[in-house]
């Protein structure tokens, strides 16, 4: 890719190219870690790793600038793995494939992994150049961010020296974060009774696609459709007709994804199928109505299907189709603090069937209350608990309280207007950053979160917007000739 873009900054593109190259699902990021290892050694630089696989890549200051404080440039090394259906890609072994789209980059068919590689990339620039100007850095690559901020959770005191933190994990150029929500997951676990299916059925899959999915912080108040809400309507809106049997059912892959595609395979009375297909007909005309404005590939499909090896209980079935109905999904609150922040949320994000015989629902909670998190969490939790599942909750993690007051927040303003003439946005944000819990084992940090300009994280629309890399490159680079002393 870094010999196809001819754009600046190239040693910032040159190593997100060699980052595309290198597989890292969350939780599998060993290559990646080789990767940097390597890369350390390479430029002799000093490397530390802890148990949790962070990885800690030290650089001192240029000439000049020995008495600037140790600044920690920071961003995490795992990526979101979701594919198109129709692409064919393993994203253990195989390289993503980048392609220009305009003013912007993409993948073909996948996730670009941009969220967050192109932060790796832009540490890597630093720690490789000889010609920027900075002080003491420290380059901190977490682990396993995108399923539940593991590798932050798991970083020792200690482990790094500096006192300030910029964490380049942000997706608008031109908006300073200082804040982020907490979250939590709930899991709710339905026991399955398998049934013998019966000769009198024709059976069908139905599926639900063409939606633009996102991520579960930063997309949640743009109201796309819920693939499995879509999937569980449809079973409500034909529950008058004649008894359909549910046999299997999948959606969503992600916490903090939106589900773009759920399916379902039921079985259908042999008399009743026209009718089935009229439903079907009508309510996707209703849900393509409801999504014009945000989701207008939506399609709702039915195709015959194999006979299956059994059906769900009908008694199960209603109760799973009737808690998938009741949960709560999209925006619950907006903050009175900060004007079109998203206070608030949850996310109906996964529906899966076990070879063990169960039934597994994934939701997220985020809030940056946290007793407000608790309490959407807690509404989850009744509505499969009421249901007969069981249910339990993840540890969480905190949310990172706004500081305007901020050393080097106010630096990042003045680097800002001296570049570009103009104020930065001054932003807090509903996803989830890492910057909470690094605040909980280092108290004293002084953060800002900043990156170039990212849309459709976590789904194969994700895309970068090739300008904004040098303007977000540029102010990176001033920022580090000035920090606050």
């Amino acid at each position: 890719m870094s010999q196809k873009l001819n754009v600046e900054p190239k040693i910032v593109w040159k190593y997100f190219h060699e980052i595309t190259q290198v597989p890292r699902p969350s939780k599998k990021e060993g290559k990646i870690i080789a990767y940097l290892e390597a890369f350390a050694a390479t430029h002799h630089l000093p490397v530390k790793k802890d148990r949790a696989g962070n990885i800690l890549i030290a650089k001192a200051a240029t000439k000049g600038l020995e008495n600037l404080p140790v600044v920690i440039l920071q961003s995490h090394i795992d990526m979101v793995c979701e594919k198109n259906s129709d692409t064919v890609h393993d994203f253990e072994n195989d390289p993503i494939e980048t392609v220009i789209d305009g003013e912007w980059l993409r993948a073909k068919g996948t996730t670009l992994g941009a969220d967050n590689g192109i932060g790796m990339a832009a540490e890597l620039a630093i720690l490789a150049s000889d010609d920027i100007e900075h002080g003491p850095v420290e380059c901190l690559f977490t682990v396993d961010e995108e399923t539940g901020l593991t590798g932050a959770n798991a970083l020792e005191k200690g482990f790094m020296t500096g006192k300030i933190l910029l964490n380049l994990d942000s997706e608008d150029e031109g908006e300073i974060f200082i804040g982020c929500a907490g979250g939590k997951n709930t899991t709710a676990t339905f026991a399955v009774k398998q049934l013998s299916v019966s000769d009198a059925y024709d059976y069908f899959k139905v599926e639900v696609k063409g939606l633009r999915g996102g991520h579960s912080g930063c997309d949640i108040h743009n109201g796309q459709g819920n693939a499995i809400k879509i999937l569980a309507r449809f079973f409500y809106y034909i529950r008058n007709l004649p008894q359909c049997v549910l046999c299997a059912i999948d959606g969503g892959n992600l916490h903090n994804a939106i589900p773009r595609e759920a399916s379902a395979v039921i079985g259908i009375p042999h008399a009743a199928k026209e009718a089935v297909m009229v439903h079907l007909n009508e309510f996707a005309a209703i849900i393509a109505n409801e999504l014009k404005h945000v989701d207008k590939d939506v399609r709702i499909t039915m195709q015959s299907a194999e006979k299956p090896e059994y059906q769900i209980d009908n008694d199960l079935a209603r109760r799973l189709i009737d808690a998938l109905i009741a949960c709560p999904h999209g925006v619950m609150a907006m903050s009175h603090e900060i004007e079109g922040l998203v206070e608030t949320s949850t996310n109906l994000a996964s529906v899966k069937m076990l070879e063990n015989s169960r039934i597994v629902i994934v939701t997220s909670q985020r809030s940056s209350v946290e007793s407000e998190k608790n309490a959407v969490a807690d509404m989850v939790n009744a509505v499969f608990t009421l249901a007969g599942a069981e249910v339990q909750h993840g540890d969480g993690y905190p949310g990172w309280a706004p500081d305007r007051s901020s050393k080097i927040l106010q630096a990042a303003l003045e680097t800002y207007r001296r570049l570009f003439g103009k104020d930065p946005a001054i932003k807090a944000i509903h996803a989830g950053l890492e910057c909470g819990l690094f605040l909980e084992k280092y108290p004293g940090l002084d953060m800002i979160s900043f990156g170039p300009t990212l849309r459709g994280v976590h789904s194969p629309d994700e895309r970068i917007e090739i300008a904004t890399v040098a303007m977000w490159w540029s102010h990176l680079l001033e920022l580090l000739k000035n920090i606050p002393i």
